[in-house]
């Protein structure tokens, strides 16, 4: 149970309502277990000349009134008991959503989603259960056995003996079950996961899947897995079976010792009627923890699994971490805080590597972006672009080598402070399922919460920062149009939008924090060319007022950039401006000469026969 040990701090909060509720538990036990001698009692008084039926009626009165403050504890108890470990259930799942935030891109590299659902949902899950139910029913069960032990030993400590003779062999057989149980829970955890990230990426790339005709094979890999969960499943409730008719043979056979001998003895006057009857209700009321026992092992050994999986995941240390202190005295703000720059920003001599990977996908970057100034990357696709933009917000921090802002290096800055600098514009347009103005406005301080609507031509209830930045974007006229103009409610990952609208509410978003530093990695290729040179005319007034960075397949895009970088295989192989590159007769004229034949081709009117 090492694992679960790990779990026991999130009980201190609770501190109070925990005692409260193992009183109340080993309260409810108690009584439960007192119940019998007043069997006793009534069953010996009866027996004896000149009892009255008052005597036994008084007898009969204190056991109802211990049953009725029985069952108060065992309220009390369960929701005590219940509620703290719901709690619990909550404060862990919350640390483990914070641990996720704060984990790097390497992480999630190598990482399934459905494994990180699966861990969230039903390992916390199996951890609360043994927080929760299984504390309450172990303690329960060692309440029951020794009140109800010491009762048993109190009319008769050679009964009691026999009695326990058959469950010297019940730690072996606890210990064998509890491993496998162990091992079985975590089987189907891993199986789970599986599963979960099956059913994950289908529904997310549900289009594909039905472009291709692939539902009757997406259908057949899922039965398998299913079938697969539903096999590690029986084996855990094979196990879980044999364990609780084991515990129940145990008991049963100091049963039969009891009524054995007991009855003997109770034949030759040593015992009481009463005597017996109530040490064979103790004996029945043990069979009880004996059974909790398997059940509560049961819950432990999940538990333990669980949250093993659990702290594989809450132990992994981000690789991006913020800086202890600086190097150079330079007073660091806090995480989140503001952070004053200027904008230039230095690589010197950056090379990168991915974890447990052999390549270095940057060899030797060496360049000055100075602020107010854009520069273009451009090159093959895989030459390594994406990654080296990606080091300025700390995406990724240097294998090698530095990146400075101001002449700081990147690692002396918080990374949450610096990302507050940096608008950046990814690949993968990503839109969460909000309002477009919620995520146009995504980070924005004091964002209005109410209605937003357009009235007259006004419109009312809009962040002037995020109305500005959709106007950038070309997106002011469309979203006017939609139904519900700024409060359309957008799908799971913006489905509900064109790819071009998606880049552009993405571009907004970017655009609308008013960073020192702008970042656009392909931000325009799924938007038209016309569309794309209102968009690039509106954005060099924004980009004039700050440090940008533009990776871009066209050259449209790039042409007007202070510098042109351009990578391949990692390198540098190129840098100037547009006219600089263009005469060299490089890779980039290269580029430029076949996009300017495409355009013309495009362009030619079509032939017409003679």
């Amino acid at each position: 149970m090492k694992n679960l040990r790990r779990a026991f701090p999130y009980f201190r909060p609770y501190r109070s309502g925990l005692a409260a509720g193992l009183i109340c538990v080993a309260l409810a036990q108690g009584l439960s277990n007192v119940v019998p001698w007043f069997v006793k009692l009534a069953i010996d008084a009866l027996g004896e000349p000149g009892t009255t039926l008052g005597e036994v009626s008084v007898i009969v009165g204190i056991m109802l009134g211990i049953a009725f403050l029985g069952s108060a504890a065992r309220y009390g108890m369960r929701d005590l008991m219940n509620g703290i470990s719901r709690r619990i259930e909550v404060d862990i799942r919350e640390d483990f959503f914070a641990h996720l935030l704060k984990l790097d891109a390497s992480f999630y590299l190598e990482t399934r989603t459905g494994d990180l659902m699966s861990r969230s949902t039903n390992d916390i899950l199996a951890v609360r259960q043994a927080m929760g139910p299984g504390i309450m029913y172990v303690v329960n069960a060692i309440v029951g056995f020794v009140v109800a032990m010491s009762f048993m030993v109190a009319i008769s400590p050679k009964l009691t003996l026999y009695a326990l003779v058959p469950l010297v062999a019940l730690p072996p057989v606890v210990i064998g079950f509890g491993r496998a149980i162990h091992r079985r829970f975590e089987q189907i955890q891993e199986q789970y996961s599986t599963l979960s990230t099956m059913v994950q990426e289908n529904l997310t790339g549900l289009r594909i899947v039905r472009s291709y005709v692939q539902e009757a094979d997406q259908q057949q890999r899922f039965d398998d897995l299913a079938d697969a969960y539903r096999q590690r499943n029986m084996a855990l409730a094979h196990v879980s079976g044999a364990f609780h008719p084991a515990m129940g043979l145990l008991a049963g056979f100091g049963m039969i010792v009891v009524l054995w001998i007991g009855g003997q003895e109770a034949i030759a006057g040593a015992i009481t009627l009463g005597d017996y009857v109530a040490f064979f209700i103790y004996l029945t009321q043990m069979i009880w923890p004996l059974i909790a026992l398997g059940w509560v092992t049961n819950l432990f050994q999940r538990g333990d699994a669980s949250m093993g999986r659990l702290l594989a995941i809450m132990e992994r240390e981000p690789t991006v971490l913020p800086p202890a202190r600086s190097e150079d005295g330079r007073a660091l703000p806090a995480a989140g805080g503001p952070l004053e720059v200027e904008g230039r920003l230095e690589f010197r001599d950056v090379h990168f590597r991915y974890p447990n990977t052999q390549r270095d996908v940057l060899r030797g970057i060496s360049f000055t972006a100075e602020p107010g100034t854009t520069t273009a990357i451009v090159g093959s696709t895989g030459g390594g672009k994406t990654t080296l933009i990606e080091m300025i917000p700390r995406i990724h921090d240097p294998t090698e080598g530095a990146v400075l802002l101001d002449g700081v290096p990147l690692t002396d800055l918080d990374p949450a402070a610096l990302r507050a600098t940096v608008g950046m514009v990814p690949q993968d347009s990503f839109l969460f399922s909000e309002t477009l103005h919620t995520n146009i406005g995504l980070g924005l301080d004091d964002l209005p919460g109410g209605p937003v609507s357009v009235e007259e031509g006004a419109l009312e209830g809009v962040d002037p920062r995020v109305e500005r930045a959709a106007r950038v974007a070309q997106l002011h006229d469309q979203i006017l149009e939609f139904p519900n103009a700024w409060q359309t409610e957008l799908g799971e990952r913006g489905i509900n939008l064109s790819g071009g609208q998606k880049q552009r509410a993405t571009l907004a978003r970017a655009v609308a924090r008013e960073p020192s530093i702008l970042v656009l990695d392909d931000a325009l290729s799924a938007v038209d060319t016309q569309t794309e040179s209102r968009i690039l005319a509106d954005l060099r007034g924004v980009m004039a007022e700050r440090t940008s960075f533009v990776i871009s397949h066209r050259i449209s895009a790039v042409m007007h950039a202070d510098q042109i970088l351009v990578l391949d295989e990692g390198r540098i192989v190129e840098q100037g401006t547009h006219d600089e590159l263009a005469a060299e007769g490089g890779i980039y004229a290269d580029l430029l000469r076949r996009q300017t034949l495409e355009e013309e081709v495009r362009s030619a009117p079509e032939a017409t026969p003679a």
